[in-house]
């Protein structure tokens, strides 16, 4: 699909793709979507939509986890479709305040997916937000390559551009800095 722009760069709703090139999520989200699929029951159109479809209130603090679909009994059945069990994580004291909502909450999932998909919500507290992670100052130069890093700043101005310049140059000149890939 990537080359069936033509070169021209159209060939696609973002029309940023050119022949032969690809977006990561262009390639990465179908094979994420059958792993998420199979092991959890949703999609990275659902993960990443989720923000809109819980609204301000529980955008932050709740994530969808897994969707338990029903087992279908094909012995007797009509064979109909039967909607599927959201189960949310929930952080604390919101858990109480998206009981209230699941109502509201289901009517936007069935909304967004276009049927209706979901027939329950099962709220599991847990921490959702991810805590930022520190990025570890890397120690000043010495010799050599501070002399570097100061040669390639000379003609820039004091101000917050050299110090950016200087934190990127001390991270790449750092003698502790790794190399290639270590996992």
């Amino acid at each position: 699909m990537a080359g069936a722009g033509g070169g021209s760069g159209s060939g696609t709703s973002s029309g940023f793709s050119r022949r032969g090139v690809a977006q990561v999520s262009e390639i990465a989200n179908p094979m994420i979507d059958r792993v998420l699929a199979k092991k959890a029951g949703i999609s990275t159109a659902l993960l990443g939509s989720w923000d809109e479809i819980a609204g301000a209130d529980f955008a932050d603090t709740t994530r969808p986890e897994k969707i338990t679909w029903p087992r279908r009994d094909y012995g007797g059945s009509d064979g109909g479709y039967e909607p599927g069990v959201l189960t949310i994580a929930c952080e604390g004291a919101r858990a109480l305040f998206l009981t209230h909502a699941q109502g509201e909450l289901i009517s936007r999932i069935n909304t967004f997916f276009g049927f209706p998909a979901i027939r329950q919500i099962r709220i599991v507290q847990k921490p959702v937000s991810v805590a930022p992670r520190r990025s570890r100052k890397p120690p000043p130069l010495t010799g050599a390559a501070a002399a570097r890093l100061e040669d390639l700043m000379d003609g820039v101005e004091e101000g917050p551009l050299r110090e950016a310049l200087k934190r990127l140059g001390t991270a790449v000149y750092s003698p502790n800095r790794p190399t290639g890939r270590s996992r």
